[in-house]
């Protein structure tokens, strides 16, 4: 059985690959999923989050990512990240443990090229701005992410609640000679974005429809419950709908769920998954004005898809060495 720390897991998930990983993934039948979230009360007031997420290739391989999600960690400045996790894989043949996985950092990886390969699919292949709304953890890994898929990209901002963090990131990111600004004006940055992503925790829309340019795409990564909002109804009411996988968005998240209720959308205007675009079942952006909106709604199968890549790509470095 192997072990992968944090490092290891960075190192063996360049993104090049393991976005093409998940798009070759995604041609296949998908694993069987469950997902369970357990939340208490907080210790400041918000909430804390227990999630864990089971998946099952069957005869191929299965795992589970147990996740530990504390807002406070950053904001009481403990020095530990929000999110953290640990993945377990398993042999599908014979139930065999075959690897521990560092999964905080597994899963800023699988959701930054979760998110890529969404913007690969449906962004602009002009593309020369990009917005990053939040300034976690996550931020750079996004980032990166969609910089490997759009290399066009060439003027980076980032807002965040607070300006200092967004002002840190901007400093500190290393964007391959890019223009990198933190920025206060989020509408004057959205109307101006080719594309925006949006890594929070809002339980209100951040992200308004209106501000949305023809041919802008929209990702939305942080909101993981019905409650949480990133963009209003008129945004997903303006884009074509696409989302990671049904059964991780629909009834899950307010991103999608919240149009829907009030009638902005119906279910049939969620165009397609991954799967579906990934297959060539759905063309996905239909001209260079539309708007498009992603759902990253992360789950169990993208981390058995990344874990099982991370796993493969070690033992073909230790069969060439």
């Amino acid at each position: 059985m192997r072990f992968f720390d944090a490092e290891a897991v960075h190192r063996g998930l360049d993104f090049a690959g393991l976005i093409e990983a998940l798009a070759d993934a995604h041609r296949t039948a998908p694993p069987e999923v469950e997902r369970l979230l357990m939340s208490q009360p907080g210790a400041a007031g918000g909430e804390d989050h227990f999630l864990m997420l089971p998946a099952w290739s069957r005869g191929q391989a299965l795992g589970i990512k147990v996740v530990s999600i504390f807002p406070d960690n950053v904001t009481a400045g403990r020095g530990l990240p929000t999110i953290q996790a640990l993945y377990l894989l398993f042999d599908g043949e014979d139930g065999r443990p075959l690897a521990v996985v560092d999964g905080t950092a597994l899963t800023y990886r699988k959701t930054a090229a979760d998110s890529a390969l969404g913007a690969k699919l449906l962004a602009r292949s002009d593309a020369a701005s990009l917005l990053m709304v939040g300034a976690g953890d996550l931020a750079p890994y996004l980032i990166a992410g969609h910089l490997a898929v759009r290399p066009s990209i060439q003027r980076i901002a980032i807002w965040n609640r607070s300006p200092a963090r967004a002002e840190a990131l901007a400093a500190r990111l290393e964007a391959g000679g890019r223009a990198v600004s933190a920025t206060e004006d989020l509408e004057a940055a959205a109307r101006q974005a080719d594309l925006i992503c949006c890594a929070t925790r809002a339980l209100e829309p951040l992200i308004r429809g209106a501000w949305l340019k023809p041919g802008a795409h929209l990702d939305l990564v942080g909101g993981y419950t019905p409650e949480m909002r990133e963009a209003d109804d008129e945004a997903a009411r303006r884009a074509g709908v696409f989302v990671d996988s049904r059964w991780y968005t629909r009834g899950e998240v307010g991103d999608i769920d919240g149009p829907i209720a009030s009638g902005a959308i119906s279910e049939a205007d969620i165009l397609a998954d991954l799967f579906q675009l990934c297959a060539g079942d759905h063309p996905g952006r239909g001209d260079e004005s539309e708007i498009t909106l992603f759902k990253n709604g992360g789950g169990a199968h993208l981390d058995l898809m990344t874990a099982r890549y991370l796993l493969a790509q070690a033992k073909a470095v230790a069969e060439a060495s």
